[in-house]
């Protein structure tokens, strides 16, 4: 951790000298560490209340479609869902909880709208370690397991696509060890920062998807800037 007295020091350094660091907080105003240039991950740790864990498990019997992606604003977030999944009280309950993370993101980052896309899977989206060419994702897991990650300091980046030469990412030398894998809880709302951050090239957030336990299931929300 970086202490206050020695962040003007550090603020000097080159983006590529910079130490980097995740950040993790129990309240939403942790977001805002995304904007400093050491910080490449930001996680709110939040719990989903029963009744929204009642919404999702409703959802994810009811409706069949396995993604939705949408554009939407802080405004029309639960109409597009309604008009998307069906306007029943699951989606209505889900949509609440996603307008209030599309509001944040919004807010956060001076945008009239957002890229969502909300994804039913059984099996890993993006089994491999990876960055993404993006400014900044929010991800969240509402079932299943969540999103793994590496810290910064841990990984050789040379390893990451071609680089892997076949070999999978416990074996290729990606990351000396499976103990260095962190998890985002379910629930948690993570800002990642992409290797199209000003600034951040060679440094975004390196990820995965999980493999998926036979006879399960994985809801996950990811949010992300659009050009208007």
């Amino acid at each position: 951790m970086i202490q206050p007295n020695n962040y003007q020091a550090v603020a000097n350094l080159s983006p590529c000298a910079l130490p980097r660091r995740s950040a993790s907080a129990h309240h939403p105003d942790i977001f805002t560490d995304i904007y400093r240039d050491d910080t490449y991950l930001a996680i709110w740790q939040r719990s989903l209340s029963d009744e929204l864990k009642g919404a999702v498990t409703d959802f994810m019997d009811i409706n069949k479609a396995r993604q939705g992606i949408l554009a939407v604003t802080p405004h029309n977030t639960i109409e597009t869902l309604c008009k998307t999944f069906g306007p029943n009280d699951s989606v209505v309950r889900l949509g609440e909880d996603i307008a209030l993370l599309v509001d944040m993101f919004c807010c956060l980052f001076d945008l009239k709208r957002a890229g969502l896309r909300l994804t039913k899977l059984d099996m890993a989206m993006c089994p491999r370690f990876h960055v993404d060419r993006v400014p900044c994702r929010l991800v969240t897991t509402y079932q299943g397991v969540a999103t793994e990650w590496l810290p910064h300091e841990v990984v050789d980046r040379s390893k990451l696509g071609a680089g892997h030469q076949g070999k999978p990412d416990e074996q290729s030398g990606l990351v000396n060890g499976t103990h260095h894998i962190q998890r985002l809880s379910l629930g948690d709302v993570a800002l990642l920062k992409g290797e199209n951050w000003s600034g951040n090239e060679g440094a975004g957030v390196v990820h995965r998807s999980p493999p998926v336990p036979t006879g399960e299931k994985r809801l996950l929300l990811t949010l992300d800037f659009i050009d208007d």
